[in-house]
């Protein structure tokens, strides 16, 4: 049986993506477009879809680092942050996207909370991101963009 764990996440991410568009609970809030996603980025995304993307890299983390917090998961999302003259310095990224990611997936009924512990995948979302996973395998090497071809 093929899972997240046998597949790379730059072919996985986007096919899960497009898997979380037609989930009704999994929407951009209206704040979206404008947000960026930590104090280590100078603008928002630009990609209309980011928001779908970074549901399914968050329901990936919470798959693989389960049970995880909102803490936790924005520091996965953080990054080195510019201090112009100063050395660079690690940041966390945003906890609203974070938080909020994490209600509606849990919401879709993909992940639990576990009360003092952290959310947790799902048997519904074990079967959704195998069955992803499965996908990308059968497809093979090629499934992967920008992947180095020899």
């Amino acid at each position: 049986m093929t899972t997240v764990f046998d597949v790379p996440p730059e072919a996985l991410i986007p096919r899960v993506a497009e898997k979380l568009k037609q989930v009704a609970e999994i929407q951009p809030p209206e704040w979206a477009a404008f947000v960026k996603t930590g104090p280590h980025r100078e603008k928002p995304p630009e990609r209309p879809d980011w928001w779908h993307l970074r549901m399914a890299a968050i329901l990936r983390k919470v798959y693989m680092l389960g049970p995880v917090g909102t803490s936790r998961l924005s520091a996965r999302f953080g990054g080195a942050r510019d201090r112009r003259d100063s050395p660079n310095k690690a940041v966390k990224g945003s906890g609203s996207i974070s938080r909020k990611g994490l209600q509606q997936l849990e919401k879709a009924g993909l992940i639990q909370n576990i009360k003092g512990k952290g959310r947790t995948v799902t048997a519904k979302g074990r079967q959704f991101l195998d069955n992803a996973a499965r996908e990308v395998a059968l497809e093979g090497p090629r499934a992967a963009p920008g992947a180095a071809r020899h």
